[in-house]
């Protein structure tokens, strides 16, 4: 998008030396400023030059050309729509508005733009990716075939390859690159990223350590390091390779603010979801399919179902994701449409050629025919992976579920003995289920399981029902936090109407079991409350 710049109206010669400007700082000159990539510094000198009435031909281009750069794409449009106003504008503007239209996600303006502007490699990438974006496989092949064996137009059909998950195909341009140009040293953050969607995380790694090495400051490398450590380690893991970014923020840190919003809220098991996710629904991809999952998570199948409903798949994870909302409506309203669609959805992508052999299509394959009640065809899909998923409870759920419906009840009891923890917000049929249990160690660790796990779920009233018990046999200050912290959580539930005043007067009685000095203060607030919504205590 480089402009030729024409030479400044001033004598060739030599030119006097005035000896005390020669003391003071040197203006530097536009060329420096470009070729050391200081665009912002590129921009205050034009910016000054035409306060001051210096303005050269071609400013507002260059004005532009460095707005881009940085980022500013606003900025950068109204310099280059400003110069298509101009007379005998030149028609590299108009390439340069498309480019413009197209970061700012105005495709059909990119379009419009990018047709007014004179062929060259440049008009013909950007109509390349459009096409992408608008789904026009004819025009797609067109541009595809009008690329040439040069670096930009290589690189260009690597994204193209990306975006359509044919990530091998990538890997080998960028490769292939990387053997003539050792120094574009960012191709091996594009060969790692194309191995993290390959799954292959460590090795996604060791390419990235090459990057990280020579600018260990680079967010968008050290947001996919964090990425890399989610699914090898944790969130926590992932966490921490961001906090250094994120304590010392800086302009790279700013541009992609939203990515590492958007990817803390998945290292932390969805925390802030609502908060953060709905606006970014459609700026990053990930966003909208990772609220559809927080949804599910929260047993909000419609919610879930609504945001995913025009969606139209285009990855594997699309097609599975929508297959599991389906099937999850389908349960949940007894609807044989919503199972059929989940189960060509997971056929689709367990049946794929890139897929088949991949524990998630094979999932596919398993779900497709546990919807068609086909359970050894379900076995046979399930037992091809079992071994990575041995302590997985879904897993052994819908194992023992798939060995009870062939016959095999001892294998199938088996399984689900080896289920550990099930949330299946039923946390009555949980309590009755220890009420019925003489008291024993076992019952003991039912009572712990009951505490924290219904705390984690929300479902207060149970867990302080389990910690008083915990309080009253063990008289451990955990217990006592547990119960006070589970207190408060019916509270608060009672105010925004989500459960019973009437379950106020319990809790006050379980306040009232405890000895801690704490427990004046807590029943005095919730007394007050009752008294000002006239709730009966």
């Amino acid at each position: 998008m480089m402009l030729s710049r024409a030479k400044p109206a001033v004598g060739r010669g030599v030119q006097p030396t005035d000896k005390k400007k020669k003391k003071g700082r040197k203006i530097p000159k536009l060329e420096e400023l470009l070729s050391k990539r200081d665009f912002t510094g590129a921009i205050t000198l034009l910016e000054f030059k035409r306060h001051v009435g210096e303005e050269e031909e071609d400013t507002n281009l260059w004005i532009g050309y460095c707005a881009f750069h940085l980022g500013d794409y606003k900025r950068a449009l109204e310099e280059y729509e400003n110069a298509t106003k101009e007379e005998n504008c030149n028609s590299e503007v108009w390439v340069n508005l498309a480019c413009t239209y197209f970061f700012l996600g105005m495709y059909k303006q990119a379009e419009a733009a990018g047709f007014k502007a004179s062929k060259s490699r440049l008009q013909n990438r950007l109509l390349f990716h459009l096409a992408h974006k608008f789904n026009d496989e004819k025009k797609l092949m067109s541009f595809h075939q009008n690329l040439q064996d040069v670096t930009e137009d290589q690189l260009s059909l690597a994204s193209i390859h990306y975006m359509r998950s044919h990530y091998q195909e990538a890997i080998d341009i960028y490769k292939r690159i990387l053997l003539d140009n050792r120094e574009y040293l960012a191709l091996n953050v594009y060969v790692a990223l194309c191995y993290y969607k390959l799954d292959y995380y460590d090795v996604s790694q060791e390419v990235l350590a090459v990057y990280l090495q020579q600018i260990p400051d680079s967010t968008i490398a050290l947001n996919l390091k964090a990425c890399n450590h989610f699914r090898l380690y944790n969130g926590r893991a992932a966490e921490a390779e961001l906090k250094s970014l994120m304590d010392n923020a800086s302009s790279s840190f700013e541009f992609a603010k939203e990515l590492i919003r958007h990817n803390l809220v998945v290292f932390r098991g969805g925390e802030g979801a609502l908060q953060v996710l709905p606006p970014l629904v459609d700026v990053i991809p990930e966003a909208r399919l990772n609220l559809v999952i927080y949804y599910l998570r929260q047993d909000d199948v419609q919610e879930a179902y609504n945001l995913i409903k025009d969606l139209e798949p285009t990855t594997p994870q699309e097609y599975i994701l929508k297959g599991v909302v389906n099937a999850a409506l389908g349960q949940e309203m007894g609807s044989r449409d919503h199972m059929k669609i989940a189960q060509q959805f997971f056929q689709l992508v367990g049946g794929s050629a890139s897929e088949c052999d991949t524990i998630p299509g094979r999932q596919c394959m398993a779900s497709c025919f546990f919807l068609l009640k086909q359970f050894d065809d379900v076995l046979i899909y399930l037992n091809s992976f079992k071994s990575y998923f041995y302590n997985d409870d879904i897993f052994n759920f819908n194992y023992a579920q798939a060995k009870a419906a062939t016959g095999n009840t001892s294998e199938g009891e088996e399984a689900f003995l080896l289920i550990q923890n099930i949330m299946n917000k039923k946390p009555r049929l949980a309590w009755e289920l220890y009420l019925k249990m003489e008291t024993s160690g076992e019952s003991f660790s039912l009572l712990q399981l009951i505490a924290n796990d219904c705390y984690k779920m929300g479902q207060f009233y149970y867990s302080a029902k389990a910690f008083d018990v915990l309080e009253r046999l063990d008289p451990n200050p955990e217990y006592w936090e547990g119960k006070r912290g589970a207190c408060v959580g019916i509270f608060q539930m009672i105010v925004a109407g989500r459960e019973p005043k009437e379950t106020l007067r319990e809790v006050l009685h379980l306040l009232r079991s405890t000895g801690n000095t704490q427990v004046e203060y807590m029943i005095r607030i919730m007394k007050k409350w009752a008294k000002e919504n006239r709730v009966p205590i």
